[in-house]
């Protein structure tokens, strides 16, 4: 395994411009981090850790898996999250059902939020599918700020998905 720095972590205020360059930054970095890993559980743990620590407003930061129809708690970084979701409860729910990013500004406005932490204001949750469209988890980022993440956040995290597949199906 490669070693390096942590990037400086990005502050909300940051423009879209600003955070999709980082993310540019973040992507080359996992590049060189996992070259050559092929474990699931690794690369998640990898992936979450570096998002985590780039952003300031990133705080819970996590992959929920699924097994036999329910999400169950992934590799993550934050506090304690719920432990499994139903598909009918929540964002995260929400995304798993649907197939759908999710990206909610306030999340007491969000039918059936569950409060997994009482400090969350918003939330981006985005599927995670095999090639075969099979539902493998959601990746769930919280933010304790209102309206923390905006489309660049979800494209770009929907894009490094993509790109990780091949190891995290």
């Amino acid at each position: 395994m490669t070693t390096l720095n942590m990037i400086p972590s990005l502050p909300l205020e940051s423009t879209d411009a600003e955070r999709m360059a980082h993310y540019e930054k973040l992507r080359v970095r996992l590049l060189l981090l996992l070259k050559g890993e092929y474990d699931p559980i690794a690369t998640m743990a990898t992936v979450v850790c570096e998002l985590h620590h780039a952003f300031d407003y990133f705080h819970w930061t996590g992959f929920y898996r699924n097994i036999s129809g329910e999400l169950v708690i992934g590799p993550y970084q934050g506090s304690h999250g719920c432990l499994r979701i139903a598909f009918n409860r929540g964002v995260c729910g929400a995304a798993a059902r649907t197939k759908t990013t999710q990206l909610v500004n306030d999340v007491h406005t969000f039918p059936g939020h569950i409060a997994c932490s009482s400090s969350t204001q918003s939330e981006l949750v985005i599927p995670w599918v095999n090639e075969a469209g099979e539902l493998m988890g959601v990746f769930d980022a919280d933010s304790d700020f209102p309206a923390a993440f905006t489309q660049a956040d979800a494209d770009a995290i929907a894009e490094l998905l993509q790109y990780l597949r091949a190891v995290l199906s």
